[in-house]
This record gives C-alpha cells, structure tokens and sequence, in this order.
C-alpha cells in the first residue's frame, strides 16, 4: 500500500465510525475529541514501548505495539484530513528540511 491507499483506508473507516457516533450519540467527534483519543492512544503507546524495552510487562506486548501504532497512525491521518493539512507533502517537506538541518549540522 502507498500512503494514498493508506489515508483513503484511514478516511472510510472514520467514515463508518462518524455514522456509529451519530447512532450512539446523535453528532460526530470534534476535531478536538479526536485529539483527545489519540492522547489515550499516545499514552497506551509509550506504556507498549515500556514494554517492549523490558521496563514494563504487558503479554502480548509486541502485537498489541503494532495495533496502538497502527491507531495513531489512522488518528494522525484523519486529523490531518479534518484540518485541511495535506499530510504526505508535509511529510515529504518536513523529512527533507530535517535531513538537510542534520546534515549540515554533522559537516559543521
């Protein structure tokens, strides 16, 4: 899958929980609500990195790092999606930018 596969797959499933929302609770989540889950989410990440480094026990620790991975990455996206950012061009100018900074900072 290349990203645009990715995002469009993030997108249809915010789709369907957008209609589960409004079953359950008559509107959808705010951009600021989605946030607010994807904090849990950041939260469950670093307990499964914890984890994963040995500090902490969870069973099943590295398939259950793959999942919370897997939820941050859709959180990123949607938000993304909700606020307007084209997040792949952002990526790709942000990653050169860095790569330029740290290379000119190793050369120094």
């Amino acid at each position: 899958m290349n990203f645009s596969d990715l995002e469009k797959s993030a997108l249809q499933l915010n789709e369907l929980y957008e209609q589960l929302e409004i079953k359950r609770w008559g509107r959808i989540w705010t951009t600021g609500e989605l946030a607010l889950g994807f904090v849990g989410d950041v939260g469950d990440l670093a307990k499964l990195i914890q984890a994963n480094a040995g500090i902490r026990d969870i069973d099943d620790c590295k398939a259950k790092l793959g999942h919370e991975l897997s939820d941050c990455l859709w959180s990123i996206m949607v938000l993304a999606n909700k606020c307007g950012i084209d997040l792949e061009a952002e990526f790709v100018r942000n990653t050169r930018e860095l790569v330029q900074y740290v290379s000119g900072e190793l050369s120094a």
